[in-house]
């Protein structure tokens, strides 16, 4: 399995070290009885305690033993009976209101956790992975089976809660739909177009065009954002939008978006280099995470964003874009990995967060992994050396089919990311 031209040899090493520790995580935190991937876990490998699991983890797990099974780094077969204990219980035993999944679920028995509310993004993450696998093991009859079932049961007309086009983020057991709506940018992408391709239950394919698109300005770097590094990430971490653009008349290349916000965010870590003198040119990168003070909601690439910064670094921040700017991710991993190495590199690739000066200069380091994090890094660096997360997911008829209603169609090339900014490159 060759690495791209423009990866040397001793980068894909490093690479595949790193995927390949991830995906020890899915294979050591996935529960026999249920099929489902714990939440968290120790750095050491150490289970978090509380035992519970999150679908949207789940869904990355399903691509993980994909991945693992196509490196060898497990056998297939083993790989293929994962799957299917985990489509099975999905299937006949978890609880779904609609084909809709809890968020958040004990990992041994499914029972609802955290007082968790039914999700829409993450049941869209978790079918994410359904679809991949169904594209990995074309072969499996009961697989494909399952996959399809389980997909064509999910009522997305359902979750507009009453709207002619905007979805809602999901149910809480006992007391209804939540308030929040995705109207805006985000990582639900792959949401609406999983419900726009739905043949039993799909939403209007206007849907894809009512969500606001708000420009985002840092320097003079224009993008259409709605929040931190991972929006950017988690669609494009299956559809494959390269060189697409929808039928909008503004023409928005998704793909070319996510780069350029990228880039824009390496610059807004730059700029805050003068209160925080780790941050540079090769260390950067803050996004959702963990912090010292708990899990924080932070890194999004606008100035009055900056105050919520304390000097953490998040290693997937920069892995979760490697396949969008591989130029200035990689080198950022490979220079926190050259300067902390076991500190922040552990049995699972890199740890959640770590901030080399917190108080009083002490170096903090997080002491869990988190699921949809090592998830992200892991289908980042496939996609970015052989494109198979892409290649085996856009076989679904689904997706074909939403994106051919929404007009996606090829992009005029020729646009590279130095040419869309205006300024100069910061370091």
């Amino acid at each position: 399995m060759q690495p791209p031209s423009a990866i040397k040899p001793d980068e894909a090493k490093f690479l595949e070290d790193c995927a390949h520790r991830s995906f020890g995580y899915f294979w050591d935190h996935w529960s026999p009885r249920t099929g489902l991937v714990q939440d968290r876990a120790g750095v050491d490998g150490s289970p978090s305690g509380n035992n519970v699991a999150s679908i949207a983890a789940t869904g990355f797990g399903l691509s993980a033993m994909c991945i693992a099974a196509n490196r060898a780094w497990v056998p297939k077969e083993q790989a293929r009976q994962r799957v299917l204990a985990t489509l099975r219980f999905l299937w006949g035993h978890a609880f779904h209101d609609h084909g809709w999944y809890l968020h958040f679920m004990d990992a041994d028995t499914g029972q609802r956790r955290l007082n968790s509310e039914v999700s829409s993004i993450d049941t869209a993450l978790l079918l994410a992975g359904i679809l991949n696998a169904e594209g990995y093991f074309p072969e499996d009859r009961e697989i494909r089976t399952l996959a399809r079932q389980i997909f064509e049961r999910v009522d997305f007309a359902w979750m507009l809660n009453g709207s002619p086009k905007i979805l809602s983020h999901g149910v809480k057991p006992g007391s209804g739909f939540l308030e929040a709506r995705w109207q805006t940018y985000s990582e639900a992408s792959i949401l609406y177009l999983l419900a726009i391709g739905s043949p039993r239950h799909s939403i209007p394919v206007d849907s894809w065009y009512a969500w606001l698109r708000p420009e985002v300005r840092f320097d003079s770097w224009q993008f259409i954002s709605g929040g931190a590094l991972f929006t950017h990430q988690y669609s494009h971490a299956w559809i494959d939008f390269r060189h697409l653009r929808d039928g909008d008349p503004s023409l928005v290349d998704y793909f070319q978006n996510s780069q350029i916000a990228t880039y824009a965010h390496r610059d807004f870590c730059i700029s805050l280099k003068n209160k925080y003198g780790d941050f540079g040119p090769n260390m950067w990168g803050v996004t959702v995470s963990d912090s010292p003070l708990g899990y924080v909601d932070w890194g999004a690439t606008t100035t009055t964003m900056q105050s919520s910064v304390d000097g953490t670094l998040v290693p997937c921040a920069a892995a979760g874009s490697l396949m969008f700017a591989p130029e200035i991710c990689l080198p950022v991993l490979r220079e926190m990995f050259n300067q902390y190495g076991d500190r922040i590199y552990r049995r699972y690739g890199f740890v959640d967060a770590f901030n080399p000066n917190w108080k009083d200069k002490k170096f903090w380091v997080d002491h869990d992994v988190v699921g949809i994090d090592v998830g992200i890094t892991l289908l980042s660096i496939e996609n970015l050396l052989t494109s198979n997360v892409w290649r085996y997911f856009m076989r679904n008829s689904y997706i074909q089919s939403a994106m051919e209603k929404v007009g996606f169609r090829l992009s005029t090339p020729g646009t590279g990311i130095r040419e869309v900014r205006t300024g100069a490159s910061r370091g």
